[in-house]
């Protein structure tokens, strides 16, 4: 893995941004220090830097580390997150970003949007994430997808692992277009066929609490760490992006969901290198 700055990015680079912003969390704050605790995952000598496929990210000078955005607050630091993702976009880079809260989310993609008109997301989570506010706050992280798919961000929302949507969420699912495939109807075999490219966004939370416990919204019943791997393996067309979020360290037992944070990583960069 190279390091280096955006400005040093090149067509084809994969981009590792952190993005250190969870504001506009509720409940629990501290996502905002995960993108260093992910990156030490990445590089623990427990493991090694091969993806399943046989790729060694170790020696692939195409995924570099730009390091972590310098933010402000509030729809400042928002602004700052779309200028950062285009800057990675305008030099042919892509971004896999490491947040912060699912806040972050939002911003990447208006960046995205422009790139991509034909967008579709995989979006990965416990919750829809659709609400029209929080708490009277339009850029909570229980409001991104609201803010993507009204600013038609994206063509196509597809979201796997979803276990606690209210009425509201289902009426904004309905309102959007939005494909929710829920637990109760999830299976390990499910195929999803997708057209164009594909932006990935994975809240840790959508994964069963036996396998990430280190976030702030822990929801039994989930997927495990196979399922993600088994969807990611099933996107057919260019991956162009992806996401990782809501790792809050302070509830990591023994850093178990900052290493498959960093598993995620890892098979993400692959696939999209490939």
């Amino acid at each position: 893995m190279q390091v280096k700055s955006i400005g040093a990015l090149k067509g084809g680079d994969i981009a590792l941004l952190g993005i250190p912003w969870d504001e506009n969390s509720s409940h629990v704050r501290g996502a905002a220090a995960a993108p260093p605790v992910i990156r030490a995952a990445i590089l623990n000598e427990s493991s090694n830097m091969a993806a399943e496929d046989g790729t060694d990210l170790h020696a692939a000078p195409r995924f570099v580390d730009v390091g972590d955005l310098s933010l402000a607050s509030g729809e400042v630091a928002a602004d700052q997150i779309t200028d950062g993702i285009r800057q990675i976009l305008n030099r042919g880079a892509r971004a896999l970003s490491l947040g912060g809260d699912h806040a972050v989310t939002y911003p990447v993609l208006r960046a995205y949007g422009e790139a991509h008109p034909d967008l579709t997301i995989l979006h990965i989570d416990a919750h829809p994430d659709l609400y029209e506010d929080f708490d009277g706050n339009r850029l909570s992280h229980a409001s991104p997808f609201a803010r993507i798919m009204e600013e038609g961000l994206a063509g196509r929302l597809v979201q796997v692992g979803i276990r606690t949507i209210t009425t509201h969420q289902r009426e904004q699912a309905k309102r959007y277009g939005v494909e929710v495939i829920d637990m109760l109807h999830f299976a390990p075999s499910l195929t999803l066929q997708f057209t164009g490219p594909v932006y990935m966004s994975v809240d840790l939370d959508g994964l069963d609490p036996a396998f990430a416990p280190g976030v702030a919204h822990q929801e039994p019943g989930g997927l495990s760490t196979r399922d993600v791997l088994g969807l990611l393996g099933g996107v057919e067309g260019p991956l162009v992006g992806a996401d990782i979020v809501e790792l809050l360290p302070a509830r990591d037992v023994g850093g178990r969901t900052a290493m498959v944070a960093a598993k995620l990583v890892k098979e993400m960069a692959a696939r999209m290198l490939r």
